[in-house]
């Protein structure tokens, strides 16, 4: 219970969030699941803007662009690689070295959301629940363990997270995570253990790579937009690796 008190705000804002999240997925609408990913992303990628210390406005609108175009073009995920060429050869028309930052919000957070859009439009809303509990579950897990019983750093880079509750977190959320996506669709109850064994395992890493950012940055949290996470891309870390992960595995098995 005092794990439950100590951080009731953080409890309240992540089931709030749970809650709106499940509703958007009740509808089930491709127009409106775009305007809420691409709400997270704008402000997501407003905060990596000023992680990467990026001067120039430029991105903003490069990457209102590439959403408005995520929506008609039928292979999102796509996109990333299209603006890489076309900075790649800004850069070396222009020669404007100072901007060769621009290229870094278009890798994170953009191609995370891409690819979460992309999760969604080829195999529906219930592999983003299936994304949804993999990563809340590895995010729980690991919280609670680690508290409870958490003794040996796992990083430096994240000196709150221990080696205990990595694991308890990436267990609890791959029993989770299969047992929920063996009974929908997969064939096989390997393949929905060992594609939410990976996607959790990449959800850890996605939280461990957004506090290395804050770190370089020489800041607690990307923003302040959500009470007791801090920003969007405190609380959007681990989908924004773990959808990578998902869609790569199911298009490969």
């Amino acid at each position: 219970m005092k794990i439950f008190t100590e951080h009731k705000e953080r409890w309240l804002t992540g089931i709030a969030l749970l809650v709106v999240t499940l509703s958007v997925g009740y509808i089930d609408n491709r127009l409106l699941m775009w305007v809420y990913l691409g709400a997270f992303y704008i402000v997501g990628f407003n905060e990596a803007v000023k992680l990467f210390e990026v001067k120039q406005r430029s991105p903003y609108l490069y990457a209102i662009i590439v959403w408005l175009l995520a929506y008609i073009y039928p292979n999102p995920d796509d996109l990333f690689f299209l603006l890489a060429i076309f900075f790649g050869a800004k850069l070396a028309y222009t020669q404007e070295h100072e901007k060769k930052k621009l290229i870094l919000p278009f890798l994170y957070p953009t191609v995370g959301f891409l690819f979460m859009f992309m999760l969604y439009g080829e195999y529906g809303m219930r592999w983003i629940i299936w994304l949804l509990i993999v990563v809340v579950f590895t995010d729980v897990g690991a919280f609670l363990v680690g508290k409870s019983i958490g003794k040996t750093k796992f990083s430096p880079t994240s000196p709150n997270k221990t080696l205990e509750g990595v694991i308890g977190g990436i267990l609890l959320a791959t029993l989770a995570g299969a047992s929920f996506a063996y009974s929908r669709d997969l064939d096989t109850f390997f393949m929905a253990t060992f594609i939410s064994a990976l996607t959790a395992i990449a959800s850890v890493f996605g939280d461990l790579f957004e506090s290395y950012l804050k770190r370089e940055a020489g800041v607690k949290d990307s923003g302040t937009l959500l009470p007791g996470h801090g920003g969007v891309l405190d609380r959007v870390d681990g989908y924004l690796f773990g959808a990578i992960i998902m869609l790569i595995a199911l298009r490969a098995l």
